[in-house]
């Protein structure tokens, strides 16, 4: 499935949107934490509370959290503007692989009730919103992931742990595809699956892996609640997704990967980590509100080692994840950077053999 050209006005609106993120991350934030500095003086705050009305009190943060959220719905104008004429998603001729969708499937009210990310209409109402979703992802990215080597690095860092390739992957909370495809192209032989809840990103995912001519099974199905055979599986995997998870959803997460997985078996998260610097993660934690994430706050300050662990897992652990080519860290330590960036990190973790 090849995505319509863009016209240069549509090229010309979704550049000035990137240009404008990118000139947030890499001139507003350095300015912002130069100021907080000036403002901390010698003795900065020790910890995200005492840090927070210092950071509130910035001038520069009013404008640092305001040009986020507008910059994010432009963003979303801009693609969706672009999207609008797009065919709809077709169906494979003679697919390789397979597409498993539930007419009587009802998502959970904490998914459909927020427009996730500001995305006007969420992910799941209709086909333009998956390819509204997809277009816009790269620009969440800044631009940085347009060929999806991010996530060809998670698959590199999650297949970097098994002496033998693993014969079933499980990908839960797919989207469209961008973090399962990769695992069927780096594992021909093995049987690859991707879940999710929202039927539109699962047409586009199925497409967009056919025109790849990649195998791989989709299921629309609650990541917490997969109806997969139990032990089936060698590798599951998820990323972006448990920060969108409300509590009870993100401890029944751990309890489906675990019994998914074969023993021995292992699960790859990637997701978000407080870095221990006050004034990064409390914009961070503040994203969340800014871009509609109502439950990542919550999921940062969860013990989710702690939840894998309790769910049978052994050896659960963050590590911090570089995604600008160094990948999985060997601790929870961030490289050094002065622009704003995610804390990417990995949550791993085996069943016992």
């Amino acid at each position: 499935m090849t995505e319509p050209s863009l016209t240069l006005d549509e090229r010309g609106d979704i550049d000035f949107v990137l240009t404008l993120r990118r000139r947030w991350a890499d001139r507003l934030y350095p300015a912002l934490r130069r100021e907080y500095e000036a403002a901390a003086g010698d003795t900065p705050p020790a910890d995200r509370k005492a840090a927070t009305p210092v950071i509130h009190d910035l001038p520069r943060y009013r404008w640092f959290a305001w040009l986020e959220r507008g910059a994010q719905k432009q963003m979303w104008r801009a693609v969706s503007d672009a999207v609008a004429d797009w065919p709809a998603i077709e169906t494979p001729a003679a697919p390789k692989g397979s597409l498993e969708l539930d007419p009587a499937f009802t998502a959970p009210d904490w998914y459909t009730d927020w427009d996730i990310h500001v995305q006007p209409g969420g992910i799941w109402r209709a086909d333009h919103n998956a390819q509204v979703y997809a277009l816009g992802a790269k620009l969440v990215m800044m631009g940085e992931n347009d060929d999806y080597g991010f996530h060809r690095l998670f698959t590199r860092d999650c297949l970097a742990g098994f002496e033998t390739p693993p014969r079933r992957v499980i990908d839960l909370g797919c989207g469209f595809g961008k973090s399962t495809w990769p695992f069927r192209q780096a594992l021909p032989e093995a049987e690859v699956i991707g879940v999710d809840l929202a039927a539109p990103c699962l047409r586009l995912a199925h497409a967009k892996s056919e025109a790849l001519g990649l195998a791989v099974r989709y299921i629309q199905a609650d990541a917490c609640a997969t109806g997969l055979e139990a032990r089936s599986a060698d590798l599951v995997t998820a990323t972006m997704v448990i920060h969108e998870l409300p509590q009870p959803a993100l401890k029944a997460f751990f309890a489906e990967a675990a019994r998914l997985l074969a023993p021995g078996g292992r699960l790859l998260v990637l997701d978000f980590q407080f870095t221990g610097d006050p004034f990064r993660d409390l914009a961070m934690l503040e994203h969340g509100a800014r871009n509609n994430e109502p439950f990542m706050p919550g999921m940062m300050a969860a013990d989710t080692a702690g939840m894998a662990r309790e769910a049978g897992f052994a050896a659960a652990r963050w590590v911090a994840f570089d995604e600008r080519g160094g990948g999985r860290q060997e601790s929870l330590a961030w490289p050094r950077r002065a622009e704003w960036h995610f804390p990417w990190a990995l949550l791993e973790a085996e069943m016992p053999a």
